[in-house]
């Protein structure tokens, strides 16, 4: 009952993060095309080169009900409504070039994130849980490029990332049935698409990615928060913009 909905706003967040996205670097491309001076003719031919990255993303949870949200005992909770919630990463960039059209990426990265799940109940008001962490990230990813053509190239990435809490609220056991308790690590599926544009000094590359968690990361599920929860996973959308 809860996926397809959650599935339904994520491909709307997803639709509207690429026009801006479109709407935002269709001049800076077309500009970059039309310029007549060839910058940086052999950036490319570097085996290895460093940067680094701002990115601003929204992420939700993705949730599926266990056997007991149905039951009686559970029956003052109709809705558990997992919400999107806006953050920011900062990181380095490692490239590593493997052939003409392919290279290999690591981007250590530090993410903030704020996750939103609201608790809707018969008699009461709603409980607006909000769980906020500090992550370190390790996106491994596999960059594929298209010909250069002047001063811009389309690519594709994809790969995995996993991830580790360093800092967060609301997440220590101790605390029973008074917050939902998750796990601290995550490891996600990575695909995304950009742009490489090349300045006299550096190449500047915006670009969207879809990030889809694998783990499982409910941690408790015998409190009042997760025994109607079967599975908590993560969908994220990301605007990122490297420097190189």
């Amino acid at each position: 009952m809860q996926s397809p909905n959650t599935r339904s706003k994520f491909n709307l967040r997803r639709h509207k993060t690429l026009i801006v996205f479109l709407l935002v670097m269709l001049p800076t491309v077309l500009f970059a095309q039309r310029r007549r001076q060839v910058f940086n003719p052999n950036y490319d031919q570097r085996w290895i080169s460093y940067g680094f990255l701002l990115q601003a993303h929204t992420s939700t949870y993705q949730i599926k009900y266990s056997d007991a949200f149905v039951s009686d005992n559970f029956d003052s909770v109709y809705a558990i409504s997992p919400k999107w919630s806006t953050g920011f990463s900062l990181g380095f960039i490692v490239n590593v070039k493997l052939e003409t059209y392919f290279d290999l990426r690591l981007t250590p990265t530090v993410s903030f994130h704020e996750y939103k799940i609201d608790y809707e109940y018969i008699d009461d008001p709603v409980d607006d849980q909000l769980i906020e962490s500090t992550v370190v990230e390790l996106p491994l990813l596999l960059k594929y490029k298209s010909a250069r053509r002047g001063n811009a190239r389309m690519y594709f990435v994809g790969g995995v990332k996993p991830g580790f809490e360093v800092s967060g609220k609301n997440r220590n056991e101790d605390f029973g049935d008074e917050y939902l308790i998750t796990k601290k690590f995550n490891f996600s599926g990575e695909l995304g698409f950009g742009v490489d544009i090349y300045y006299p000094l550096f190449k500047f590359s915006p670009e969207i990615r879809f990030s889809k968690g694998f783990a499982n990361l409910l941690g408790d599920t015998d409190n009042a928060y997760g025994v109607g929860l079967d599975r908590i996973s993560t969908n994220t959308v990301s605007l990122i913009l490297f420097f190189q």
